[in-house]
């Protein structure tokens, strides 16, 4: 097997950006932390980069296009509650890989336009896809809801899927800086999602919910349910 060619500078210190940004908050991470964690020269990463809003929009760039493929369910499925709840745990994984965007939402949208305008149109591309689905286990009869009522369920997996690493940070400071432990109460985030739903599920998707709930059924990948070639693709962007 040949060797992997060395990473380009660019790369390198998107990747790079990302775990400070992650590990310790974008607004305690400035361009000089970057050129010295990098062993470069400022004019070095300066090259490569205007300034810090530029690496982070170059980041957001990646996340925008990776999230866009994750907003949708294989075509050859049915939505079913532990398709969702498998679904979800799958999204938890991602949104640790760029968790500072979601834990420093409101500081960057305050001072970043490109970001403010295109996350607004990711959390609407989220609430339609939460209503998409729940349209479609009310026409499999797994779900009895009004579109009045679904518009508000949709509504709300939107907030508690962009808010909830803030409202971990919030509850509690500290903590945060265990990255393990944030990591572990993040994959709460998909019990309060399917919550949501619950008092409106009927049939095999309520005792599904039930069994999630208390642990009796099984947690399955995500990549279960995607064709082997878009299973091995993801498996590599992760």
């Amino acid at each position: 097997m040949e060797p992997k060619p060395p990473r380009r500078t660019r790369e390198r210190i998107l990747e790079l950006s990302l775990k400070l940004f992650n590990e310790i908050g974008e607004p305690n991470v400035t361009t000089t932390t970057i050129a010295e964690e990098m062993e470069i020269s400022p004019g070095n990463l300066y090259y490569h980069f205007l300034n810090k809003d530029d690496i982070i929009n170059s980041i957001f760039s990646q996340f925008e296009q990776e999230i866009e493929k994750r907003l949708r369910f294989p075509d050859d499925h049915r939505a079913t509650i532990d398709e969702m709840w498998s679904y979800l745990q799958y999204m938890v994984d991602f949104t640790w890989r760029y968790r500072f965007l979601y834990r420093d939402l409101n500081d960057l949208l305050a001072r970043n336009r490109t970001l403010e305008t295109h996350f607004k149109q990711i959390i609407s591309h989220k609430v339609r896809f939460a209503s998409q689905f729940c349209e479609q286990l009310v026409a499999d009869g797994e779900m009895v809801a009004t579109p009045d009522e679904i518009r508000v369920i949709a509504t709300n997996i939107g907030v508690i899927a962009t808010y909830w690493l803030s409202y971990q940070f919030v509850m509690n400071p500290p903590k945060y800086n265990e990255q393990e432990a944030i990591q572990a109460e993040l994959q709460q985030v998909s019990v309060q999602i399917v919550s949501l739903m619950a008092p409106y599920l009927r049939g095999r998707s309520r005792d599904l919910f039930d069994d999630l709930i208390s642990g009796k059924h099984p947690r399955r990948e995500f990549y279960d349910y995607l064709p082997p070639r878009e299973a091995r693709n993801d498996s590599k962007d992760s």
